[in-house]
């Protein structure tokens, strides 16, 4: 487990170093006149020259690359061109509320996944299809939309929950419930509508395999053997777009922080990008990155735990 979990590791690493160094080549070759875009088109030559000595712009690229990294290596991502503020300082408060919206819609996603894949399994007819079609209308309906609706319907006219705002889960609870359930709901509906699909079709496979057959014969309930072996047997390929699904709950924060005023990465995702403000761009790339990476890391370890062959593969 040792050698798989260091090999795992490895693996993440040389990924976030490749596509750190990707984003920040590609940002600079471009972004064409990164400090003429930061002091408008009404800028003199003069003053485009002298905000670009005074971000560095006018050192050689490699070397702006190398002092990024030295400094990244240390937790240092550099000062906010917009703000002036260090860039970790903008993360560390806005990284915790992204993360928790886009975690419980995650954990949503999973329960709901393997309720609606369990019984579209085991129970078929009416209820297979009814699942189906639904989960099929839900992957198919965008996430911005989803979010417009819950403000119009859920918040401003039945007056459920807090249309924008955030407050955080250490202040109130239920100040958090009342701001963070429609986030959560707006990204949740593609995950579940995504893993529910992978769920039925793996536990279908799963059910026709001989050893099912074998658990009845010893006289195991359905539950039992649906629960306790199949869903089991069945769960790599569904936790394997649980992660996907991550990374594209991410993705459809940008949208679902601005319908509903979050002050979260997505949010600051927008201002940084508006404002050309490559240190929080870059900041922003990493943390994702890392997030990303854990998170497979996870699954992994997961799926080894489910399935001794993960660790022999």
């Amino acid at each position: 487990m040792g050698r798989f979990i260091a090999r795992r590791i490895l693996a993440g690493i040389s990924l976030l170093f490749v596509i750190t160094s990707a984003a920040y080549f590609l940002l600079y070759l471009s972004g064409g006149d990164v400090a003429r875009n930061l002091l408008g088109p009404t800028a003199s030559d003069a003053q485009v020259a002298a905000k670009a000595t005074e971000l560095g712009l006018d050192q050689p690229l490699l070397n702006r690359y190398w002092d990024w990294l030295s400094g990244a290596l240390t937790g240092d991502f550099g000062t906010s061109w917009a703000s002036r503020a260090p860039v970790t300082e903008l993360l560390s408060g806005r990284v915790a509320v992204t993360l928790t919206i886009v975690v419980a819609a995650v954990i949503v996603s999973g329960i709901g996944a393997v309720v609606l894949g369990s019984l579209a399994s085991s129970r078929g007819g009416w209820v297979d299809r009814t699942i189906q079609v639904a989960s099929l209308v839900g992957a198919a309906v965008p996430g911005f939309l989803i979010a417009m609706v819950l403000v119009l319907v859920v918040a401003i006219n039945l007056g459920w929950f807090e249309p924008t705002g955030y407050i955080n889960p250490s202040t109130s609870i239920t100040g958090w419930l009342s701001t963070a359930v429609l986030p959560i709901t707006a990204l949740a509906v593609a995950g579940v509508a995504g893993v529910t699909q992978q769920v039925r079709g793996s536990m279908l496979d799963e059910r026709r395999k001989d050893y099912v057959r074998t658990l009845e014969c010893r006289g195991l309930s359905s539950r039992t053997i649906t629960y306790q072996h199949v869903l089991r047997n069945a769960s790599g390929p569904a936790l394997n777009v649980l992660a996907l699904m991550f990374v594209a709950m991410l993705g459809g924060a940008v949208v679902v922080e601005q319908v509903f005023s979050i002050p979260g990465l997505g949010k600051l995702t927008v201002t940084s990008t508006l404002s050309s403000d490559v240190p929080v761009i870059m900041g922003i790339v990493v943390v994702t990155v890392v997030l990303v990476v854990i998170l497979n890391l996870l699954i992994d370890l997961l799926q080894a735990w489910l399935n001794p062959k993960v660790r022999l593969s």
